[in-house]
């Protein structure tokens, strides 16, 4: 034996479920190396009966198995000495997850597996996701089935080449049906089970996303190894930078918000920890969020950096983040100026990373704190401009007194204006009043002969002292009146700008009030809204928001929307200028209410015309399908009442059972036209209870026209009991089970099967009618449930086509579901499905005895 160097190489192929062709594509793949000259045997391959998964195999060499007695039983393993004696260049090792027979030296596969590649012989393989040890809990929340078989995703992930054997869920159900996976006898029950197209679909994006997140791990290699730190945008990637504060909470929605954007994004949230450990939110801050982040979707990861802004940047490089959040700075607009926040060090460093800043409540300052317009002056800014406007004359006259040697009366009268027009950009028209008049007293009183005396000596200084006191009110007024027109211009811009967003709502939104009011109590800063209904009954909450006021006597303010309706809202009382606008919300208000009845007056002339068309359908086919049994009736009756004929007794009886045949035709017929009634006028109410669909439909049986084409299959032990309407229920499985003989050539059986299944985490039980008749085109699934409908399958006067239309409508409103799928090997199979009243799981079927 030549003595090999190095570990062998892994390739394993992954699906998502059996039969989708990882077998098929492992073989082709041996073959296509077998072609190039490599040494390549087959150590294990599961045909599983299909035939062209065995024709595949061909002319390679395969291995003799390890065969082992387990209880009485001979089995057969894999036997890796074997495949060590032969040492070819590869091996084919089929089902990666298999668990070996008690003696086989290995309890798993994958340690077989292992085995060979430490020899230093390449191995092809074989698994599905459901195998994969960190998805087994999530397959058995799917599918309703723990796999016991696993493979640690470890052993896979250290695979040297992962290849995804992928099928759309429809094409492998057809597979399924076609009997290419399964045997016959078990494809039904694979069908309504573990091969639902909701669960093939869950498990073909587990492995999709599986192998995905392995591709991306390559990629993080393959750029560290080569030392690449740009982005490579691949898929979007968000980090979200947290600081465990209140505002993390609105950056987290907006992270997840662009994530989900795009199809295969994902979000990380970071929070950078200083090295010191001195400073940081509170252990339950960043809990709660941690929380809140992993019900969102997303991840939490924790930073350790004295510089914020790099520790961010630094994760989402190595992350291959595409895109960045930071939240609006809290800092004041000074402490911006001297030092350059997060935000701002983040977008200057970012290089081809995106950089959202979102803003917040807390941005500048404190939330709780409603700052003022620009113009608005504050409390702080009057009270300022009172001190100013007080003190500053006193202060800036003993300064000028101090260097009364380095200026004469105008400098000292143009100081004392510019404290004036400061006080008023400060403090607006009342402080500066004070202080023009404060200043004009100490500039006579100090800077004026005779000194500290009011008179004054010059009468040209007493004309400058009265020009600068007129110059000051003067430029206060100014001030004040611009301050007033730009908080008027601010409230108008606001109030614009509301309207620009109500006007767009109105042109795209749909009719949501519920939207409305909120957008009408943050606008107009109030607690809640509702809008009112009063008539003679007395007050009625139509639509609420937030604290909303339940009367018009507990709201703040109200406007009335339309007759008998009103939009009140609770929090304050508004300005005039406010209530314009909140006239614009009830105008709006009023138009959504009527957008909603035009679009319920719609649906009930939708109602109203579905009604007439069926109505219309009905006496077209009623005309004829009415009149057939109508007149055998007659003509039967008026035979037997002729005297002109003497019929024999054969004759007669013939003639009686055609009055019989067409009786029961006709009472049929009105009964399925009184059930689609019943079902347009919605007055149908099941009374649902506990039912034994073997018993029932065994019952149902046996007042077939044809019992004897019928069998019944039921589970070896007891099904669960359904959740339904006796009387209902045999309706549809009367309807159904006739619609199957009638379609069906003579001495065709037709098949009852029941099993349960489970599905979105609740116990279901299935009616599986199988047939083995023409079938339907395709394409005609839903049509074959449509009222009227015969799709050509019987002659003009064999009913109206309503049987199926009732079935399914009687199935809807006990809670059921009827639907059609194509039997293996032609035919159809209609398929029921009801709420189960107990889960049980249930083996394979037979027929009832």
């Amino acid at each position: 034996m030549t003595a090999r160097h190095g570990r062998g190489r892994l390739r394993i192929y992954l699906g998502a479920a059996p039969g989708v062709g990882k077998t098929y594509a492992m073989l082709g793949e041996a073959r296509r190396r077998a072609e190039r000259g490599t040494d390549v045997v087959v150590g294990i391959v599961e045909t599983h009966g299909r035939v062209r998964t065995s024709d595949m195999v061909g002319d390679l060499e395969v291995l003799p198995r390890q065969l082992l007695d387990h209880r009485g039983t001979s089995l057969t393993e894999l036997d890796v000495d074997a495949v060590l004696v032969r040492e070819p260049d590869v091996v084919l090792v089929d089902e990666l997850a298999h668990t070996n027979v008690p003696g086989a030296g290995r309890d798993k596969r994958w340690q077989d597996v292992e085995a060979i590649l430490a020899a230093g012989i390449d191995v092809v393989t074989t698994v599905n996701v459901q195998h994969l040890e960190s998805l087994n809990d999530v397959v058995e929340s799917i599918t309703g089935v723990r796999q016991r078989e696993t493979v640690p995703d470890s052993f896979v992930r250290a695979a040297d080449a992962i290849e995804l054997v992928d099928m759309s869920p429809q094409s492998l159900r057809r597979r399924m049906a076609h009997g290419n996976i399964y045997p016959s006898e078990r494809i039904d029950a694979a069908l309504s089970k573990y091969f639902r197209e909701g669960n093939l679909a869950a498990l073909r994006e587990l492995a999709l996303l599986w192998v995905a997140d392995g591709v991306d791990a390559g990629l993080d290699r393959y750029r560290e190894s080569h030392d690449i730190d740009s982005t490579w945008a691949t898929r979007e990637r968000v980090v979200v930078a947290v600081t465990g504060g209140p505002e993390s909470e609105t950056l987290l929605r907006r992270a997840a918000r662009i994530a989900t954007r795009s199809a295969g994004g994902e979000w990380l949230a970071v929070y950078v920890a200083r090295g010191d450990g001195l400073v940081g939110p509170g252990a339950d801050q960043l809990t709660r969020q941690h929380q809140m982040i992993k019900a969102m979707g997303g991840t939490f990861h924790t930073v350790v950096s004295d510089d914020v802004p790099e520790g961010i940047l630094q994760f989402a490089r190595a992350e291959n983040a595409t895109q960045i959040i930071v939240g609006a700075s809290r800092r004041s607009r000074l402490s911006a100026v001297l030092r350059p926040g997060v935000g701002e060090t983040v977008i200057a460093d970012s290089g081809d990373i995106d950089v959202h800043i979102v803003s917040h409540d807390y941005a500048r300052g404190d939330h709780a704190t409603r700052r003022p317009r620009r113009g608005e002056i504050g409390p702080r800014r009057l009270a300022a401009g009172y001190l100013l406007g007080v003190l500053g004359p006193f202060a800036l006259s003993l300064l000028l007194l101090v260097t009364d040697d380095l200026h004469g009366l105008p400098t000292e009268s143009l100081v004392l204006m510019a404290l004036v027009v400061a006080t008023a950009l400060v403090g607006g028209l009342i402080p500066a009043l004070l202080a023009a008049v404060i200043s004009g007293t100490l500039l006579n009183l100090v800077f004026v002969q005779p000194i500290g005396t009011l008179g004054i000596a010059d009468p040209e200084n007493a004309f400058a002292i009265l020009v600068f006191v007129l110059v000051g009110v003067g430029v206060a007024s100014v001030v004040d009146l611009a301050a007033r027109r730009t908080s008027q211009a601010a409230s108008a811009r606001s109030e614009a700008d509301a309207l620009s967003v109500l006007a767009h709502s109105l042109l795209h939104a749909g009719d949501d009030i519920s939207e409305l009011l909120r957008q009408t109590t943050e606008v107009l800063r109030m607690k809640g809204a509702a809008i009112l209904r009063t008539d003679a009954d007395g007050t009625s909450v139509v639509v609420q928001h937030a604290e909303a006021p339940t009367s018009i006597e507990d709201s703040d303010v109200d406007v009335p929307i339309s007759a008998g309706l009103a939009l009140a809202l609770a929090g304050r009382r508004l300005p005039a200028a406010d209530r314009r606008l909140l006239t614009a919300y009830a105008a709006h208000a009023a138009i959504v209410l009527e957008r909603r009845q035009a679009r319920s007056d719609s649906v009930r002339a939708t109602e109203l015309a579905e009604g007439n068309r069926v109505r219309t359908s009905l006496l077209a086919a009623v005309s004829h399908d009415l009149r057939s049994p109508l007149a055998a009736i007659k003509a039967a009756a008026t035979s037997l009442r002729s005297e002109d004929v003497d019929w024999s007794p054969t004759d007669e009886a013939a003639l009686v059972e055609t009055i019989d045949e067409s009786a029961d035709r006709l009472e049929a017929l009105v009964a399925n036209l009184l059930d689609m009634s019943r079902l347009q006028t919605g007055s149908v109410t099941p009374r649902r209870a506990a039912v034994d669909l073997v018993h029932l439909a065994t019952r149902v049986v046996a007042t077939l026209s044809e019992p004897g084409r019928v069998t019944v299959c039921r589970p070896v032990e007891d099904p669960p009991m359904a959740v339904a309407d006796d009387g209902l229920l045999e309706r549809v499985l009367a309807n159904v089970l006739e619609n199957g003989i009638r379609h069906t050539p003579a001495g065709t059986p037709v098949e009852v099967r029941v099993s349960s299944h489970r599905e979105q985490g609740a116990d279901r039980v299935s009616v599986r009618i199988v047939d083995h008749g023409p079938g339907i085109p395709s394409g005609a699934s839903d049509r074959v449930f449509a009222p009227f409908q015969r799709l050509g399958d019987v002659p003009q006067g064999d009913g109206v086509g309503l049987g199926l239309a009732v079935a399914r409508g009687l199935c809807e409103a006990m809670g059921g579901t009827l639907d059609v799928e194509d039997t293996p090997g032609g035919g159809l199979t209609m398929v029921l499905e009801l709420p189960a009243h107990a889960p049980v799981d249930l083996p394979a079927q037979e027929p009832l005895s």
